[in-house]
């Protein structure tokens, strides 16, 4: 059902960068929350500039299940599910406990131990803010025979037409649907919390990630001959969602909290910037400025972003409370110096639990990551 194929150092490097602008999002909603008066340019390069990184993910996720997948043989559903479950669902599980417990700790309550939160919690991953992108991961994976179906047809019409398709979704989703005035409180929560599991909202990167896996022959040479054009994409997509984000604040009078909350991913001059960034930086890894300098920095991220992903919020939650204990005010140079520090403990924790995994513990790499040893 497999087959071994040449590596392609450009997504371990897209998943490095990823993972710092996940970081960012997250330290940015800190900077916010303990700044009446941020620095909007720094706002917005910790919110927008940072939005190509979570749909960004998703693109990685499927080119790296297509890549080395055999479209001509029989898909065996039962073995990738099995394997599925090991690499992500195990991890979800033991990520989602540990929060659950240190959150139950830290706020002296049981209110989350209660059973019928408990179901909620893991079924919309409530646990921590990030582990949502698990769940969409897992119901991308129990859908998989319906993306082969797909990608096997899809060629750039079709794709345009599914990006046209994606732009209403995310369009009506997020600006026009409104959930809150429903009575059931269970069926309250299952629109409530959408964008957690509901897979339609990012369907058109990750089929896009399977298209070019797919085709990566062709597309390796597309990106060599269209560097500079997917520069250029690149560069003006994200002035495009900049403008945006600048427009709500200046003419529509947004806060800086509206404002990034109406100019994300999932807006229409969003979807084009994750497009556009998810081009440029495989183009630039692969033969531009990138994949000439600071490929190790970015290969050593690429290597620990998942568990940086998943550990990050404890960094930011207790050196918030350093900075909170000694009186420390989130200017916008405290807040870079944060985001620093948040990157470096995350990172060498995860260089720690990875060796330690490699060489004593197994299991670490097993339940925290999903990694397991060759056998």
């Amino acid at each position: 059902m497999s087959i071994k194929k040449e590596r392609v150092p450009a997504i371990e490097y897209m998943r490095g960068i990823s993972m710092l602008g996940v970081v960012g999002i997250h330290v940015g909603s800190q900077y916010l929350m303990n700044n009446p008066t941020p620095n909007l340019q720094l706002l917005a390069l910790y919110e927008i500039v940072t939005r190509f990184s979570v749909p960004i993910f998703f693109f990685i996720s499927a080119f790296g299940l297509f890549y080395n997948l055999d479209l001509q043989e029989k898909f065996n559903y039962k073995n990738f599910m099995k394997r599925r479950f090991k690499t992500v669902l195990i991890p979800y599980l033991v990520w989602s406990i540990f929060y659950i417990l240190h959150y139950t700790i830290t706020n002296q309550t049981l209110y989350l131990l209660h059973p019928l939160n408990l179901i909620g919690i893991l079924f919309f991953g409530l646990a921590c803010y990030q582990l949502y992108f698990m769940i969409l991961l897992v119901w991308f994976y129990a859908l998989m025979p319906l993306w082969i179906f797909i990608v096997k047809r899809l060629n750039i019409v079709l794709l345009v037409v599914l990006f046209v398709f994606q732009m209403a979704v995310d369009y009506y989703s997020s600006f026009l649907m409104n959930p809150y005035g429903i009575q059931n409180e269970i069926v309250k929560a299952i629109f409530m919390y959408r964008l957690n599991y509901w897979v339609i909202h990012y369907v058109f990167i990750f089929l896009l990630g399977g298209y070019v896996s797919v085709h990566y022959d062709e597309f390796k040479i597309f990106m060599r001959d269209n560097l500079n054009k997917l520069r250029a994409f690149g560069f003006i997509s994200l002035i495009g969602l900049l403008a945006y984000y600048y427009y709500c604040i200046y003419y529509n009078g947004y806060s800086p909290e509206g404002a990034i909350n109406t100019a994300h991913q999932l807006s229409p001059a969003g979807l084009v910037y994750t497009l556009g960034a998810s081009l440029y930086l495989f183009a630039e890894f692969q033969y531009g400025f990138l994949a000439k300098i600071g490929t190790s920095l970015f290969s050593l991220l690429g290597r620990h972003s998942y568990f940086v992903y998943l550990a990050h919020p404890v960094a930011i939650t207790y050196l918030a409370l350093f900075m909170a204990k000694f009186n420390i005010v989130m200017t916008a140079v405290n807040s870079m110096i944060f985001y620093v520090l948040v990157v470096l403990f995350t990172l060498i924790v995860a260089i720690i639990f990875r060796k330690l995994g490699n060489t004593r513990y197994p299991k670490l790499n097993e339940l925290t990551i999903g990694v397991y040893p060759k056998k």
